[in-house]
């Protein structure tokens, strides 16, 4: 062997070592990914305070969100990051408040029209980052540009509408003129005339759970149900057919909601992927009273207000989580919580290393893990629009500060003595009664927390 020859093999030796140990890397990571649990976050839409019987609604079959409960967590008061659509979505996937993700109201459901700033950084992404295939079904409402689209946002996949609502046969968005036809699949126009759009969904989160084989997934399954239109099946219709009129449309569609959660979660029971899946459940806010929604329809129990105002009816949600492998079953939490508290959750039972930018989400596990675990919030914030007069919130205990509120089930109820609105949850969960005059000293704390939010969205 000559000396060239004896170069040559020694640095081929060289390199395939160094390759050898690269791939280790790459195998070993990919080895550390598959050990991760699967993440399924499914978010409905405009469903009520109580509307599942295992939340009290005695008149409705939700056989999965009960099934759901008993192996798993069920909350008693969490709160959607707002009342109404997209800023409570910005308010999920981002981890902040909403005002602060840039999304302090709805965003335009019009095609080319922006929506949360492309800066911000969502859990897809984060998943996405650690190794997660990340995918998006249902209802974005978040931005209807490239940018600020889904697979612009840490989603792999993505299949779904770009606006707020559609028809669930011909997906065309009716409401604001001229009509427009909204289905896409990655970015691109897709047509599915015809097709309930429930049962595509359902296709959809088969064929990403059937897909991710090497890698854990991410499904944020955003489905836009029991929002407008109530479109539920002849089964459930036939079912709630003696239900008095708006509850006999609104149950059939909740019911046809449940069925299709089920179908889900009997897949990923028959593919072996079940009890290594954290599945989370929650509503975007309270029930709408739109006309649109046949004015109501849903339960909010005792709680005051609905969809769009920041009394009780409108922000605390049905909310679940369950992970068969690691978590308790059949457990109930009653400390306060929000749905930016998602994130952080998700990020620490999954191994990850917390986000370095600020999140307004506290971590829940340690209410997970011990039900007498404090709250994780000294106190909440919400703001529910811009400009002068922006309705807002501030949490602290069973103290409830309420700015320039609104009730959309009893607008009259509210006089111009009401701009400042207290309540004491503890006392009395109806928030009936305003208790500005004979709380002062509360009325002037309260204020001052939410003037250091308002001014920098921080305590």
């Amino acid at each position: 062997m000559d000396g060239l020859e004896l170069m040559m093999r020694v640095r081929m030796g060289r390199l395939g070592g160094m390759f050898l140990a690269l791939a280790a890397v790459v195998l070993g990571s990919e080895a550390l990914a598959a050990d991760r649990p699967n993440v399924l976050m499914i978010y409905t839409d405009d469903q009520g305070t109580l509307d599942a019987n295992c939340y009290g609604s005695t008149d409705l079959v939700t056989p999965n969100f009960d099934r759901l409960a008993d192996t798993g967590i069920r909350f008693t008061q969490m709160y959607a990051p707002s009342a109404i659509c997209s800023a409570s979505r910005a308010g999920l996937l981002t981890g902040r408040y909403p005002a602060r993700a840039g999304v302090p109201s709805n965003v335009s459901s019009e095609k080319g029209q922006a929506g949360m700033p492309a800066s911000e950084i969502t859990i897809a992404e984060v998943m996405q980052q650690n190794g997660y295939r990340t995918g998006h079904v249902g209802k974005w409402h978040l931005g209807y540009t490239p940018p600020t689209m889904p697979n612009a946002q840490g989603f792999a996949s993505s299949f779904g509408h770009m606006g707020g609502c559609i028809d669930n046969y011909s997906y065309f968005f009716y409401w604001n003129g001229p009509n427009r036809h909204d289905l896409w699949r990655d970015g691109k126009e897709i047509w599915l005339d015809g097709t309930y759009f429930g049962d595509a969904m359902v296709d959809e989160c088969r064929r990403l759970i059937n897909e991710s084989e090497q890698e854990p997934f991410f499904i944020y399954w955003a489905i836009n149900w029991p929002h407008y239109p109530m479109q539920g099946t002849a089964k459930w219709r036939e079912h709630y057919a003696d239900l008095p009129s708006p509850r006999d449309k609104y149950a059939a569609f909740v019911s046809s909601l449940d069925e299709r959660i089920g179908l889900i979660v009997d897949h990923l029971e028959r593919t072996g992927k079940r009890d290594n899946t954290i599945l989370v459940l929650q509503s975007d806010h309270g029930h709408s009273v739109e006309e649109r929604a046949f004015f109501g329809g849903g339960n909010p129990g005792p709680y005051r207000g609905a969809k769009g105002c920041l009394f009780e009816g409108g922000i605390r949600v049905p909310a679940i989580v369950s992970w068969p492998s690691k978590l308790p079953q059949g457990e109930v939490r009653d400390q306060m919580a929000v749905g930016c508290d998602w994130l952080p959750t998700l990020v620490e039972l999954a191994g990850l290393d917390m986000p370095a930018h600020h999140l307004d989400g506290k971590s829940l596990v340690p209410v997970l893990e011990d039900p007498q675990a404090p709250t994780q919030h000294k106190s909440l914030y919400w703001q529910l629009g811009s400009g002068k007069r922006p309705q807002w919130v501030v949490r602290k205990g069973p103290w409830k500060l309420l700015g320039n509120p609104t009730d959309r089930r009893e607008p009259k109820s509210l006089t111009d003595h009401d701009q400042l609105f207290l309540a004491n949850l503890e006392m009395d969960e109806t928030e009936s009664e305003n208790l500005a005059t004979q709380y002062p000293d509360i009325l002037a704390e309260l204020v001052e927390l939410q003037q250091g939010y308002a001014t920098g969205l921080e305590p």
